[in-house]
């Protein structure tokens, strides 16, 4: 299976028998992501929230190549209403689709759509693929809750915000990787945008001083999981 990064918060992944997967695809708007929306071609879109910087070009994208979309109930109502294919699920819930399994997360943020229609709550996602559990936060404050995600899967990557303003911070981010334990951290939803500036080389140190591992994706990379 392979991960690529996209940059801010949207990541493809590939498995093994070929199912393409993308979250949160914001890339013609987005000044970091080397890949723009003609370059992809998903099975599957999994959107963790509403908001522009998330939902995206995903409808661009699905004009394209008719994916399957996943997400939060309201969110897939939103999509279909739009002409596309949604599969709704909730907060909790869990589902195995033709590449693995999938299960939303609580997540703390909002989920407001680009047109002002509400989006649902915000989530996270846990993907099962391949023997291997990636654990995508979305955009989120750090919550207690996720000790109980990490008691409760094994979970091989977690990608987290680092940004700041609009999610946790790095030392927030650094104790959700306590919180969680996953094989590796990985950085996302940062120096997109002024705001959101960080340094992933300065998470990276702290994961690391915690005897954690932490790999920092350059915007564009893939790696094989």
């Amino acid at each position: 299976m392979k991960l690529k990064y996209f940059s801010h918060s949207s990541f493809q992944i590939t498995t093994d028998d070929g199912k393409v997967l993308i979250i949160d695809p914001f890339l013609d708007g987005n000044p970091t992501s080397p890949v723009k929306s003609a370059d992809v071609s998903p099975d599957f879109i999994i959107l963790t929230h509403a908001h522009g910087d998330h939902l995206g070009d995903s409808f661009k994208i699905a004009d394209r190549c008719d994916p399957l979309f996943i997400c939060v109930n309201e969110l897939a109502d939103y999509v279909a209403s739009n002409g596309y294919r949604a599969h709704n699920m909730h907060i909790g819930g869990a589902y195995n689709f033709d590449f693995g399994r999938l299960k939303f997360t609580i997540a703390h943020h909002g989920s407001l759509t680009p047109d002002n229609n509400y989006g649902g709550e915000p989530a996270g996602v846990i993907i099962t693929a391949d023997n291997k559990n990636i654990y995508h936060t979305g955009d989120t404050g750090l919550f207690y809750d996720m000790k109980l995600i990490g008691e409760m899967n094994e979970i091989d990557y977690m990608l987290l915000p680092i940004g700041d303003n609009f999610t946790m911070g790095i030392t927030d981010a650094v104790k959700a990787v306590e919180f969680v334990n996953p094989a590796t951290a990985i950085p996302m939803h940062y120096n997109t945008f002024p705001v959101i500036e960080a340094d992933p080389n300065e998470f990276k140190q702290r994961v690391s001083n915690m005897g954690k591992d932490c790999r920092v994706m350059e915007f564009g990379e893939e790696i094989e999981l």
